[in-house]
């Protein structure tokens, strides 16, 4: 009863009211890459409750344009999922209702996704909360240690460590490479080589977003490490063009040893490939002990003019029941976004995911309001120094170049 209590008060503070009592129906948007989730979630709200809510799916390359179109003409749909590198740039345009109130009144609140809280912040108060949850960290094919005299119960710990797998592996020969990464891709290299960086204590833009800070030896040196295996040829020619059409076709082809991605990468190897034996550990820094991961997914959020507010935080509320954490989510291996219930008995039977679980939990997200055009934009200054890093081995030219480049978007995007 008090917990019902907070809740009214929070929304008439808030000014969302206590909503139509006859209404029964809420819109919400999503990008359609979370197509099967959020269907999912959708589906088992509306068959649990009288309220409906109606899921308009929008195509990833047209969903930022299209809200900001919706919300400036005053028809929003009453809920949406953003993707989280996003939420930033939407609270700082005043597109989405502060939820502050309503969220610090969850008793579960410490424990949602810090990453997804941090990014959904803007000048002290909360415009989103976390939906859906991904996290990058390293995986590897336990048949192809074996065949390398590896022991497959334990991962390399450091970038050295990894090296060194990698060349016992290629050597097995026979079209076999020790490691896979994509290198025609600016998204996927954020989400799996990003960390490495962060786990070598360095960044590419200050806390704030504010400078640009690739001018670090952890930068250099997590260039170089991927240089390194590039040169040495344990990395697949194919990867230089690869725009990440083969992420989940090339490891399950067992050919590789090892390689980076999410629980989404298990998805995928799960169908392909439904025996392969896949071992995962933290994405390692330069010295044993380091390790970070970058934590992905969704944010949720109520646009402003919103009609149904009240409808669509009860929606947010129930994602987060243990029913819906554990009972939908966990089993089928997707990421609970509440730590306390990371570890559930789905997970634990599962090594893969407990590892995705903690690194989701201590994962990192950068913070921009120019996130697109520095890191994610196959044009942009970060896919730019991977590439010629990497591949043409100006790895000290490289950094140079993002990051003069990374402040000037910087500068003109705040």
């Amino acid at each position: 009863m008090r917990f019902t209590v907070k809740l009214t008060i929070g929304l008439l503070a808030l000014g969302l009211g206590s909503g139509d009592a006859n209404a029964a129906e809420i819109t919400m948007w999503a990008r359609s890459t979370t197509e099967a989730y959020s269907t999912a979630m959708v589906k088992a709200y509306n068959e649990t409750h009288p309220d409906k809510v109606v899921l308009n799916l929008i195509p990833n390359e047209q969903f930022v344009a299209k809200v900001g179109t919706a919300i400036a003409g005053g028809s929003p749909p009453d809920l949406m999922s953003i993707d989280l590198v996003y939420v930033p740039t939407f609270a700082r345009g005043e597109e989405l209702t502060d939820v502050t109130a309503l969220a610090k009144a969850l008793p579960y609140y410490e424990k949602l996704s810090p990453s997804h809280l941090r990014l959904s912040t803007f000048e002290g108060k909360l415009f989103a909360v976390p939906y859906s949850a991904e996290a990058s960290f390293l995986m590897y094919d336990k048949a192809l240690f074996r065949k390398a005299g590896l022991d497959p119960e334990v991962p390399p710990k450091t970038w050295a460590e990894v090296r060194a797998d990698a060349e016992k592996i290629t050597a097995l020969g026979n079209g076999t490479y020790g490691y896979y990464f994509p290198g025609n891709t600016a998204g996927n290299n954020v989400f799996t080589f990003l960390p490495l960086i962060w786990a070598a204590g360095g960044d590419v833009i200050s806390d704030d977003g504010s400078k640009a800070t690739l001018n670090s030896p952890a930068v250099l040196g997590a260039l170089d490490h991927l240089r390194a295996m590039w040169a040495s040829k344990t990395i697949p020619p194919s990867a230089r063009n690869d725009g990440a059409e083969n992420i989940i076709s090339t490891p399950a082809s067992g050919k590789v040893g090892l390689w980076a991605g999410g629980a989404f990468t298990m998805t995928g190897l799960r169908r392909l490939s439904p025996n392969m034996e896949v071992g995962a550990t933290f994405l390692p820094g330069e010295k044993a002990g380091q390790w970070s991961s970058f934590a992905g997914g969704d944010a949720i959020a109520i646009p402003r003019g919103s009609k149904q507010p009240k409808l669509a935080w009860d929606f947010i509320q129930w994602t987060y029941s243990p029913e819906v954490q554990i009972g939908i989510l966990a089993r089928n291996n997707a990421l609970p976004v509440r730590t306390d219930l990371a570890k559930n008995e789905f997970t634990e039977r599962n090594p893969v995911y407990l590892v995705a679980t903690e690194a989701m939990a201590k994962g990192r997200t950068p913070y921009s309001f120019v996130y697109n055009d520095l890191l994610n934009s196959p044009q942009g200054p970060f896919l730019r120094m991977l590439q010629r890093a990497v591949f043409d081995g100006d790895v000290t030219g490289a950094v140079a170049e993002a990051q003069k480049r990374f402040q000037q978007i910087i500068d003109t995007g705040n």
